[in-house]
C-alpha cells in the first residue's frame, strides 16, 4: 500500500500482476481504489509477458512481478515493456530474497520492490518486510508515509513472538496425528493465543486492522537474526531441490522449475510438482503423516477461501494459472527438512503420481 501510495496510484488506475498469486498482492491495489488486472502465467509460474502486452490500457500505471517460490520472472522482457509503455516496475520479492536474475539480485531490476519475512518465507520474523529503491524521490516519499503510520498493538505483538515458540515446540510436533495438531491450532487461534496468516476479513478483499503498520523493534531483531543465516537456508533449498530434480526427472514436463534455468539463480522457496490428481496425493501423504497442502493451490488467488470476484478475478480469464492452482502440490524445501526426509517425500510422490 505504501508503495501504490508514493508511486501515485489513484482511483481507477490499473496495477498489471500476474494470477497464482497471493490475496495479499491484490488487497493494496484495491484499497488504493485502483483496479488489478490479471495476467497468465508462462510455465515457470511467473507474470507471462505475451499476455502482460494484451493487457496494457491507457489507464494501466503499473506492472508488479511476482518471482514465484523464488524463481526469477523474465525481468529482460518485462522491464522492455514497462519503458515503452511507461509504466512503472514494482518486483514482489517475497518468495525470491537472494534470486538472481542475469547476476543481478532480484529486487533491483525493476524501480522499486518489497521483500517479505512472512512465517513461511524464506527468512521469517512472523510478520514484517522492508521495502527497497535507488531512487531518491520514492525513496523520500515512502519515508514520509512510513512515519506517520502507528506500530501495531503490544497484544499483536505478543502473538507473533508466542508464534514460533508454539507451533516448534506444541503444534508440529502433534501433527504427527494431522487432525490433534489441526485442532490444537485452530484452538489457539480461536482464543487468540496465535493470529491467523491471513485473516477472514482478508479473503474478501478488505485491508486488515494490523495493515499497514510500523516494523516493530522486537520483530525487526527476529528479522535481523534470520539475515545472518540466509545464505545457508538458501544452500539448503537448493540442496533440498536437487534432491526433488534427480528423483523426479522423468517426470520432467510436469516439474516447472526442471526448464528455463539459464541466466537465473534459484532460491526454491517451494518445489513445485504439477500432477493431475493431487487431492488423492496430498491425502496419501496424509496417510504417512506427511502434510504437503501449503495453501498455494485450487484457486487463482491464494489461499483457498479467497473471495476472488471481490478481488476483481474473473473465471477463465487466465487459463494456465487456474490449470496451475488444480495441479499443484508443493514440495517443502526448508531448513527444518532433512535430506533423507526429502528423499521418502519424492520417493513417496513417485509411487503415488
Amino acid at each position: 500500500a505504501l508503495i501504490l501510495e508514493a508511486i501515485g496510484i489513484k482511483e481507477g488506475d490499473e496495477v498489471l500482476l500476474q494470477a497464482f498469486t497471493c490475496n495479499s498482492a491484490v488487497i493494496p491495489i484495491l484499497k488504493n481504489k485502483a483496479k488489478p488486472v490479471f495476467v497468465d502465467i508462462d510455465d515457470n509460474l511467473n507474470i507471462n509477458p505475451e499476455d502482460l502486452i494484451k493487457k496494457i490500457t491507457q489507464k494501466s500505471k503499473a506492472i508488479m512481478v511476482q518471482h514465484t517460490f523464488g524463481f526469477p520472472a523474465r525481468m529482460d522482457k518485462i522491464k522492455e515493456i514497462a519503458q515503452k509503455n511507461n509504466l512503472i516496475l514494482i518486483e514482489d520479492c517475497a518468495h525470491a530474497l537472494g534470486a538472481k536474475f542475469q547476476d543481478k539480485l532480484c529486487g533491483n531490476l525493476g524501480d522499486i520492490s518489497f521483500f517479505s519475512f512472512g512465517r513461511d518465507k524464506i527468512i521469517s520474523s512472523v510478520f514484517g518486510g522492508v521495502i527497497a529503491t535507488d531512487n531518491d524521490n520514492l525513496a523520500d516519499k515512502i519515508s514520509k508515509i512510513y512515519e506517520k503510520i502507528d506500530y501495531p498493538s503490544n497484544l499483536w505483538i505478543f502473538q507473533q513472538l508466542l508464534h514460533p515458540i508454539l507451533i516448534n515446540g506444541f503444534v508440529l510436533p502433534l501433527y504427527s496425528f494431522p487432525i490433534l495438531g489441526k485442532i490444537f491450532l485452530i484452538f489457539l487461534q480461536k482464543i487468540k493465543v496465535l493470529s491467523k496468516a491471513v485473516s477472514l476479513k482478508e479473503k474478501k478483499g478488505k485491508f486488515s486492522q494490523n495493515y499497514p503498520k510500523k516494523f516493530p523493534n522486537s520483530l525487526s531483531v527476529l528479522a535481523l537474526n534470520q539475515f545472518n543465516k540466509l545464505e545457508r537456508f538458501n544452500f539448503h533449498r537448493k540442496e533440498i531441490a536437487k534432491i526433488y530434480e534427480e528423483n523426479l526427472k522423468e517426470k520432467e514436463p510436469s516439474l516447472p522449475f526442471f526448464k528455463n534455468k539459464e541466466e537465473k539463480e534459484i532460491i526454491f522457496m517451494r518445489y513445485p510438482v504439477l500432477v493431475k490428481n493431487s487431492e488423492k496425493i496430498l491425502k496419501k501423504f496424509r496417510k504417512n503423516k506427511i502434510l504437503l497442502n501449503d495453501g498455494w493451490r485450487k484457486s487463482p488467488i491464494v489461499p483457498p477461501g479467497t473471495a476472488i470476484e471481490k478481488m476483481g478475478y474473473k473465471l477463465n480469464s487466465c487459463p494456465k494459472a487456474e490449470e496451475t492452482a488444480r495441479n499443484i502440490l508443493n514440495l517443502p524445501t526448508h531448513i527444518n527438512l532433512s535430506k533423507e526426509k526429502a528423499k521418502e517425500i519424492a520417493d513417496l510422490l513417485k509411487k503415488f503420481w
